[in-house]
């Protein structure tokens, strides 16, 4: 399946903290850089390097993704160069043509450390050959099951998004959730994000309704919720365009007392501001603080705009420079250091892992308004 380019996000040399701790920036050019190196399947083992950690990245570099692939190797190659770091060596392994065979390379080659893959459908298959070689990764995966057994799971996870919202609607006098779900894994997640918030902060969920993700099922599943009632609160658990044939149904005018909830497929999207049936409505986000810059020096190094997620792959190189600081060449890496509960800053804001290896992320939660996209409760900039 082809990842879309949702949300261009960027955000020039920004520090990754951990606790006090800063990696500095370096000097920037608007000279395009050159990628990380490659190391192509069948080429021969890279040669010693005594003086540098050598990191794989694991990323699509061919194929239907790889244009996202190439966005993530990008956004690490602006990280290197915007900290000056001369103690790592990136080298690209391309997970077209099989993850398993990009491991298999990347661990020949003496890679310490992966970051990646991309497809959380990948990651068993990388673990299988780099757990063996005590060799730990970051992936950019969004799936909670494949954390852990140092697995790293650093992408946005939905629920996340989710949990955050039900806190803040609770906080807000929303007691009774309702949920609009598609039929299949993103809907059966969200389903379980739901039920799991309104058990931690209270209140009940009266009704759950799937559909296909078709007009008129949509359409057809509002339509049951609404008439069976007794929710002032829904999840609309679906990107803009779906959300808003629902949104048409419960509140034509986005006015009255229910509260429309969504997720963060709604993020960067501005068709959320067009549509009036979700005026007022919630999501919960990353925050876009940093997004600008880095977008402007991604743009003016490549010439075009990155996706969302390359934000991960800069981040990553970021995280990987601080624990660096006491990687010892010829050591493995020291990856119990990921485990920090004061976190780190990216461009994504404040993150940390926890000791099952996900991800756990300072959202903020924003509301429609008026034609617009507000912050309405901004994004904890660190952990207690």
């Amino acid at each position: 399946m082809a990842i879309t380019r949702r949300g261009i996000f960027v955000a020039g040399a920004s520090a990754l903290l951990g606790a006090c701790a800063i990696i500095p920036k370096g000097p920037t050019t608007n000279a395009p850089p050159p990628g990380p190196a490659a190391g192509p399947s069948g080429s021969p083992p890279l040669p010693a390097d005594q003086t540098r950690q050598r990191v794989a990245l694991l990323v699509p570099i061919t194929g239907s993704n790889a244009a996202v692939g190439q966005s993530i190797a990008n956004a690490t190659t602006m990280a290197l160069l915007d900290t000056n770091a001369s103690n790592l060596r990136i080298t690209t392994y391309n997970t077209a043509n099989g993850a398993s065979e990009a491991a298999r390379r990347a661990i020949a080659d003496g890679n310490g450390l992966i970051l990646g893959p991309l497809m959380g459908d990948n990651v068993q298959a990388v673990r299988a050959i780099a757990r063996p070689a005590h060799v730990p990764i970051i992936s950019f995966s969004n799936d909670a099951k494949v954390a852990g057994n140092d697995v790293f799971v650093m992408g946005h996870i939905p629920e996340q998004s989710i949990d955050r919202s039900v806190q803040y609607a609770r906080a807000h006098g929303s007691r009774d959730f309702a949920v609009l779900a598609p039929d299949g894994e993103y809907g059966e997640r969200a389903e379980a994000a739901l039920m799991s918030a309104v058990r931690n902060y209270g209140g009940v969920v009266t009704d759950v309704e799937r559909y296909t993700r078709s007009n008129t099922s949509v359409i057809s599943a509002a339509q049951r919720m609404k008439t069976k009632g007794g929710f002032d609160a829904v999840l609309l658990a679906d990107g803009t365009r779906i959300s808003t044939l629902a949104a048409n149904e419960l509140k034509p005018k986005g006015a009255g007392p229910i509260q429309l909830i969504g997720t963060d497929l709604w993020s960067g999207e501005a068709a959320v501001t067009r549509a009036p049936s979700l005026n007022g409505a919630i999501f919960s986000a990353v925050s876009d603080g940093r997004y600008k810059r880095f977008t402007e020096s991604y743009s003016a190094r490549f010439g075009s705009n990155p996706y969302r997620i390359a934000t991960l792959g800069y981040d990553a190189v970021l995280l990987t420079l601080r624990i660096a600081r006491n990687w010892k060449p010829g050591r493995p890496f020291p990856a119990t250091r990921l485990v920090d509960p004061g976190g780190f800053i990216g461009l994504d804001g404040a993150f940390r892992f926890r000791p099952s290896g996900l991800v756990q992320r300072a959202l903020e939660v924003r509301q429609v308004r008026n034609g617009s996209v507000v912050v309405v409760d901004p994004a904890p900039t660190k952990f207690d």
